[in-house]
């Protein structure tokens, strides 16, 4: 009995680790996705952004990779600041959901902005780590 309880123990535990490696191995993709953005980043970008990635932003506006790419890189697109003001981490083997609430600072073909956002990301482990494979953001307030 004693032999079946350390081993069922030891077979949670880990599973918790595990979890939690993935959970802090999704969180530094996220953190290096946000930083990659305020820097314009490229070679960052190309290796967290999926190929079919739909990024949607909390005007309705959706873009694909490429737009991502190309709209950073021209300045069409500008973060200044991203922020977090709380984030929830669920990752499985392959996939992961990101809940965030962010404050952010930039400009959108010279139009400044400064708002309050929701924002859920799903990300999927490749070859090359963790990916970003759809985000969406909705304002608050």
């Amino acid at each position: 009995m004693k032999k079946v309880f350390l081993s069922t123990l030891f077979i949670i535990l880990s599973a918790v680790v595990l979890a939690q490696k993935d959970t802090a191995s999704v969180l530094e993709a996220v953190n290096r996705l946000a930083t990659a953005l305020v820097n314009r980043d490229e070679p960052a970008l190309k290796l967290l952004l999926h190929p079919e990635l739909a990024f949607g932003h909390s005007n309705g506006w959706v873009q694909n990779r490429s737009e991502v790419l190309k709209d950073m890189k021209s300045g069409y697109l500008v973060y200044r600041k991203i922020n977090r003001q709380s984030i929830a981490i669920e990752s499985g083997k392959k996939y992961a959901s990101v809940r965030e609430r962010i404050e952010v600072e930039g400009s959108r073909d010279g139009n400044e902005f400064k708002l309050s956002i929701f924002v859920l990301q799903m990300w999927v482990k490749t070859k090359k780590g963790w990916q970003l494979l759809g985000r969406q953001s909705t304002k608050i307030g």
